[in-house]
């Protein structure tokens, strides 16, 4: 059931600053629990954005904290963030995180707790282009492929599987850690704990040299890896090389999404977490001092924000902050605070998704006819003249079947990656014809730039920086691990249990456990 706000936890009207802050300190409530001092706890934590990561926060503040905990969370737009779908001719499409990987073990747990479920994105053809012919082009039988990266890239792309499992299996460490219920308080000390010195190194390279030093060669790094880097990332193999890992998983056979939608997962996650969303923007937190009833004093972090009814004021004893604070992106103020909390400068990356209804220009990708081009995925090396990081045709979130009409046609929905708004002129290259456009714009990721300066998950007393991660790199599960990690360490900071934050030799210190 859901708590009601105003009446059981302060007094006042919405929107008014309480005089006395929470729950922990009126009288006339039971206490819920007692703290590690024996004192009545009632902690009231606030979360700021509701994509992915602040509704992953408020899903494990809830499940480490229980009943202790009232969770606001904030969020100005849509719940979703990042997530989110467009609508197309009736259906709706992924325009947002799209793919989740089979070894992401939060969003999977995620989906089946939240008696949602999976689907299978169409496995289409897919072809690399140079801007001047295909450099590799997949075909239906599966022998015929293999023959083809053989004889274009020898043993590269076994030689990737091979890289990329065992990164995996070292990622794959922080699900035990979490499980146990270890944290860490920065982000170089939890990446350090799956993958040693390994993975700290790999944010100081860029993939470019970390494939080199690996042994690939540099037609296999051109032709394959680059184009796996601007779809995904929308940049080159000068992102650095952990993230550049990552983005190669992204290329795994066994990728998934959510049927009805990825952002299914966070409106699930702020109902099971039994949050209040207030819709507003967070324009400051402030550090405050209150007093109790029995005569104390006690530290709080006072949030102001604006909804549509008007300007809040509301009093927290822990904020997370899961929305990026860097520059064009965060504009909350964190007032008085010594030494001061900043904004970062680092950008991040614009990408354009461009939706289109239509039917392709065969020509445009050197095919005579129409009838003759197989491909519904196409992605693309470093190219200037090239004006589209990848184009492929995609399936509603809801999958229906493709009518005959359509199938004669060849009309289709295909979304376009591009670093700027496709202009008419570049349309028409790109189709013979078309009936619907529609254009979504996302800050989307950090402009990688290695050696990496990820920010602090720490930001003050209890403050915590969620969206740090994502200068390791950005994904879906990255910013659920993010957000379990921000949650235990949270509750071990409350409860004063050190022995379960950054610890070292953590595999070893499991295997004497069990």
């Amino acid at each position: 059931m859901t708590i009601n706000k105003v009446s059981l936890d302060r007094q006042g009207t919405p929107g008014q600053s309480p005089e006395l802050g929470w729950r922990r300190w009126r009288p006339d409530i039971e206490p819920v629990s007692m703290g590690i001092h024996g004192t009545p706890v009632y902690l009231h934590a606030a979360v700021v954005g509701a994509g992915i990561g602040g509704t992953s926060a408020a899903y494990f503040l809830r499940q480490k904290f229980g009943k202790d905990v009232h969770i606001d969370v904030f969020e100005k737009g849509d719940v979703g963030g990042r997530l989110a779908t467009i609508e197309m001719e009736g259906n709706q499409y992924e325009a947002g995180g799209t793919v989740i990987h089979p070894l992401n073990l939060h969003m999977k747990a995620f989906v089946k707790d939240l008696g949602l479920n999976p689907r299978k994105p169409s496995g289409d053809l897919l072809g690399i282009y140079n801007g001047d012919e295909f450099v590799f082009q997949e075909s239906e039988w599966f022998l015929i492929n293999i023959i083809k990266m053989l004889w274009n890239y020898g043993l590269n792309f076994l030689r990737m599987y091979m890289w990329v499992e065992d990164i995996l299996d070292k990622f794959m460490r922080i699900y035990r850690y979490q499980t146990f219920d270890y944290s860490f308080s920065t982000t170089e000390s939890l990446l350090h704990a799956m993958g040693g010195d390994d993975f700290i190194s790999k944010l100081n390279m860029t993939i470019d040299e970390a494939m080199q030093k690996a042994g690939f060669t540099q037609r296999f790094i051109d032709d394959i890896v680059v184009p796996a880097m601007r779809v995904n990332y929308g940049q080159g193999v000068k992102i650095n090389g952990f993230v550049g890992a990552v983005s190669l998983a992204g290329t795994d056979s066994g990728l998934w999404a959510v049927a009805g939608g990825n952002k299914l997962v966070c409106n699930g996650l702020l109902y099971a977490a039994k949050a209040q969303l207030i819709q507003g923007t967070v324009t400051s937190v402030q550090e405050k001092v209150r007093s109790t009833k029995p005569g104390n004093t006690v530290t709080l972090y006072e949030i102001s924000y604006i909804t549509d009814r008007g300007p809040g004021l509301d009093l927290y004893d822990l904020v997370v902050i899961a929305t990026p604070l860097n520059k064009n992106l965060g504009n909350i103020k964190f007032v008085g605070f010594d030494p001061p909390i900043e904004t970062f400068s680092k950008p991040y990356q614009q990408t354009v998704a461009t939706f289109v209804h239509g039917r392709i220009n065969a020509s445009f990708f050197g095919y005579a006819k129409p009838c003759q081009f197989p491909l519904s995925e196409i992605l693309t090396t470093e190219n200037p003249k090239l004006f589209i990081r990848s184009i492929s045709a995609v399936s509603p979130v809801n999958p229906v079947p493709e009518s005959d009409a359509s199938k004669d046609s060849g009309l289709r929905v295909w979304k376009i990656f591009s670093p700027e708004v496709l202009i008419d002129e570049q349309l028409h290259q790109l189709f013979e014809s078309y009936d619907t456009v529609k254009v979504k714009t996302w800050l989307a990721y950090p402009r990688y730039n290695p050696p990496e300066k990820i920010p602090p998950i720490k930001l003050h007393r209890a403050i915590y920086y969620l969206n740090g991660i994502e200068w390791a790199a950005s994904a879906m599960e990255m910013s659920a691990i993010s957000a379990k990690n921000v949650a235990l360490l949270s509750y071990h900071q409350w409860y004063g249990k050190d022995d379960h934050i950054d610890q070292e030799d953590l595999a070893e210190r499991l295997k004497t456990e069990l």
